[in-house]
């Protein structure tokens, strides 16, 4: 036989706390509030929907990219323009391998967060985690800081549809972007998609001519187009001879021509990338720190 108090007990009220408070305890506690302004550069980690600082950002002086000086101009002044408070357009670097597009981004990051301390920050957001972006907007929306947004290796495969929840982020959406984030993309390809993903598209689709527009016009979003293309051989004894300059190497000039011509037809090309591995290379055999 019951009694009052038991049946208390088992009332639907009381029975719904206990519920309540064993999900409480079950669920992960809320994460921290970051501060953003404890570091210049930051990684986005989906999962865990949190910032985590970047003590020390790889990266290259911005002086010793050779090759895309003009690229660099203009990647630099809209930067320092959106730094500065005015409008600035998102940018989609794009283009040959190895040329200087992720180091531009950092480079130029880095310059800016020099000439104004404490008013730029760098956010790495990874391509995996592009659903995400809107959660990440939600936490810099509210800051005093400005933050450029970077993607590197930007690209959408057939069946991906994370390139519709970006398009609507970075100009169609409801909110749209804060006005203190723009965002920053690198990637090999002009549009995002594959030519073999754009070619599917007009030989399937009903419409082919709408289809395929739909699929491009997220680089649309874009305000800067920076193509990067592969540098001749002139640029790239500049590259070689700009690091090996700013590191000590002390090597003669025509040695280090008839090495690096040596190191990239070993490699099959000529770019940035492959310049700083002759240098690494170099450096090792010479018993030199890059520091």
């Amino acid at each position: 036989m019951q009694t009052a108090s038991d049946k208390d007990e088992t009332s639907l009220p009381v029975l719904l706390a206990r519920i309540a408070d064993a999900l409480d305890r079950l669920a992960p506690p809320s994460a921290p509030s970051p501060d953003l302004s404890g570091a210049d550069a930051f990684t986005w980690h989906a999962e865990g929907r949190r910032l985590v600082p970047v003590p020390r950002v790889n990266r290259v002086e911005l002086p010793l990219l050779q090759g895309v000086m003009r690229q660099r101009d203009t990647l630099l002044e809209n930067t320092r323009r959106f730094a500065d408070g005015l409008p600035a357009n998102n940018a989609l670097l794009w283009g040959a391998r190895g040329m200087g597009k992720s180091s531009l981004v950092k480079a130029v990051h880095a310059t800016i967060a020099e000439e104004r301390p404490g008013v730029l920050a760098l956010v790495e957001i990874h391509r995996e985690d592009i659903p995400s972006l809107p959660e990440l907007l939600n936490l810099l929306r509210s800051s005093d800081r400005r933050f450029v947004l970077y993607c590197d290796d930007l690209s959408f495969d057939h069946d991906d549809a994370a390139y519709k929840s970006l398009k609507a982020v970075l100009d169609g959406g409801i909110e749209g972007r804060p006005d203190n984030v723009v965002f920053y993309a690198t990637s090999n390809r002009r549009h995002l998609m594959s030519r073999d993903m754009i070619e599917n598209e007009r030989s399937t689709a009903i419409n082919p001519h709408e289809s395929v527009e739909e699929k491009v016009s997220l680089s649309d979003r874009f305000g800067l187009w920076l193509g990067f293309h592969n540098c001749d051989q002139p640029t790239f004894f500049a590259m070689i001879e700009g690091y090996a300059d700013r590191f000590g190497l002390d090597v003669p000039v025509e040695r280090l021509r008839a090495e690096a011509i040596e190191w990239s037809m070993t490699r099959g090309s000529r770019s940035g990338r492959v310049a700083w591995q002759f240098i690494q290379d170099l450096a090792g055999r010479l018993g030199k720190r890059l520091d």
